[in-house]
C-alpha cells in the first residue's frame, strides 16, 4: 500500500525559507516519480516541482517557472523521502502543498507537473506566507 506523507508546512513571512519532507513506502522508491503540488483556496491544483527516477539513484528534476531559482527538489534514497527546500517565499506561495507519486510506467517526464499524472497523494500540508 503506496502511503505519502508530508511534513514540514507552516507560517513564515515573505523572503523566508521553508523546508517539506514526503515519506514515502508501500513501493520500490526509485520506480516511482514524484512530485510537489499546491493548491491555493480557489484555485487549481499546480505542479511546483518533481523528480524522475533515471537510475537507482539519480533523478531528473522539473521545476514550474513561478518557483524556478527559489525552489529546490531532492530526493533521499536511503530513507525514500523527497524534499522541497522553499526560499524567497513569497505571499502567493501560500498554498496546501502536496506530495504526489506515480509508477515510471504511468507517463513520460513530459507529463511530471500535471497533478492528473499522478494516482498516489499525501494528505498536505500547509504553508502560508505573509507579508
Amino acid at each position: 500500500q503506496v502511503q505519502l506523507v508530508e511534513s514540514g508546512g507552516g507560517s513564515v513571512q515573505a523572503g523566508g525559507s521553508l523546508r517539506l519532507s514526503c515519506a514515502a513506502s508501500g513501493y520500490t522508491y526509485s520506480t516511482y516519480f514524484m512530485g510537489w503540488f499546491r493548491q491555493a483556496p480557489g484555485k487549481e491544483r499546480e505542479g511546483v516541482a518533481a523528480s524522475y527516477p533515471t537510475s537507482a539513484r539519480s533523478w531528473s528534476l522539473y521545476y514550474a517557472d513561478s518557483v524556478k531559482g527559489r525552489f529546490t527538489v531532492s530526493q533521499d534514497n536511503a530513507i525514500n523521502t523527497m524534499y522541497l527546500q522553499m526560499s524567497g517565499l513569497k505571499v502567493e506561495d501560500t498554498a496546501m502543498y502536496y506530495c504526489a507519486a506515480a509508477p515510471r510506467s504511468r507517463a513520460s517526464e513530459n507529463a511530471i507537473l500535471f497533478p492528473e499524472t499522478y494516482n498516489y497523494w499525501g494528505q498536505g500540508t500547509q504553508v502560508t506566507v505573509s507579508s
